[in-house]
């Protein structure tokens, strides 16, 4: 099954709402099952996102050194899930050997079950409580005026 990588903000924003949480020592995923975009074809396939912050490993070289790894540990993983996740990868992840990232990367995605994923907040139609300007005018117009019973203006 083909890897590809998570690229732009609102696919991570999309993982980040909806995700399923794991945590490892070695790292954190955030996943949710695969579904295609609007108008796009069914491809199932892995789409992850390998997040290394400064926080977790100041130098550049060991952030890359860190998504190398997870990246050919997710690569060489018999079985791959179709799925979008984000990976967080942790400082141990440098030095762990290969053999236990695979296994532990293999577990998690292995674990995932969508019907624990969560859901968005807010009402069933998928508004959050926030009013467009069009409904704002709605409800104004619909709101009886304050006239006097002679029909006399203020």
């Amino acid at each position: 099954m083909a890897l590809v990588s998570l690229t732009t903000d609102r696919e991570f924003r999309k993982v980040r709402a909806h995700g399923q949480v794991i945590r490892h020592k070695y790292f954190q995923l955030r996943i949710t099952d695969y579904r295609p975009r609007y108008g796009e074809v069914w491809q199932p396939r892995a789409i992850i996102g390998i997040v290394v912050p400064k926080k977790t490993l100041k130098h550049a070289v060991d952030r890359n050194r860190v998504r190398r790894r997870v990246h050919e540990a997710l690569r060489t993983l018999p079985g791959l899930v179709p799925c979008r996740a984000i990976i967080s990868p942790a400082a141990l992840v440098l030095n762990a050997p290969f053999a236990d990232l695979q296994a532990a990367l293999g577990k998690a995605l292995g674990s995932f079950d969508p019907k624990k994923a969560r859901r968005p907040a807010g009402k069933a139609a998928g508004n959050s409580g926030r009013t467009t300007g069009v409904q704002n005018k709605v409800n104004q117009t619909a709101e009886p005026s304050s006239t006097s019973a002679a029909g006399e203006k203020p």
